[in-house]
């Protein structure tokens, strides 16, 4: 499950959603909202980010939807716990943007995207649909908001000599794909702008993610953005 470009394989049975937030009403409209889609199905809930792992074992979700701030294991801790394990679901990350500033390590991390609290029910249940096929929930806007959270500083420096150090070792046409994800362009519009198929689109991010050692296209990204390609 921890592809971050792979065709949609569950369209015969339900999404299966693991909630975690310690507020009760948030999880309970979560539920109702997400309980209501016939193709979603709630496995369960958690209160923090401690009681994660061993839910995520025994109920076996899609996707986990994780709150970030809680009181024992936050989200972020929870989420680099989860893409360590074999086969780890996705993960979206709940968040007030506005005042959180920790969602960039969660995609770092290896987090497929994140939501607003206040998103629209019916976009949170869109949002589910496709991260369950590895399809990153990052907006344009979106995007250019986490851009400005990386530093100028001597850490903003580091991290672009290693971004360039790392996407050193891909070829010409990867480098470009990798430029083009960076835009948040999707395969099919690489694959036009590119001359190429969509195959070969996916291809070619796949052995991109190996060689780079990442978990998902958000990751390549934001490696792209390091780097100042973007």
């Amino acid at each position: 499950m921890s592809t971050g470009d792979r065709a949609d394989t569950r369209t015969s049975t339900p999404v299966s959603v693991l909630i975690v937030d310690d507020d009760a009403l948030v999880r309970a409209g979560l539920s109702m909202m997400l309980g209501g889609a016939p193709d979603v199905h709630v496995a369960g809930e958690a209160t923090d980010g401690a009681d994660v792992p061993a839910l995520v074992e025994s109920t076996g979700p899609d996707v986990v939807l994780m709150d970030i701030r809680m009181p024992r294991v936050d989200g972020l801790a929870a989420t680099e716990t989860l893409r360590r394990r074999g086969d780890p679901p996705e993960i979206v990350i709940l968040t007030t943007f506005d005042t959180d500033e920790h969602v960039l390590r969660a995609l770092r991390a290896g987090a497929t995207g994140f939501l607003l609290k206040d998103t629209p029910p019916a976009e949170i249940v869109t949002a589910v649909r496709r991260a369950a096929t590895g399809e990153p929930i990052l907006s344009p806007s979106v995007t250019r908001q986490l851009i400005a959270h990386v530093s100028d500083g001597d850490d903003g420096r580091r991290a672009r000599a290693d971004a360039v150090e790392r996407l050193a070792a891909l070829s010409d046409r990867e480098h470009a794909v990798a430029v083009a994800i960076g835009h948040g362009k999707s395969n099919a519009e690489i694959g036009a702008e590119l001359y190429m198929s969509v195959a070969t689109v996916k291809a070619h991010v796949s052995r991109m993610l190996t060689k780079l050692d990442l978990n998902n296209r958000v990751q390549l990204a934001l490696l792209a953005h390091d780097a100042g390609l973007v």
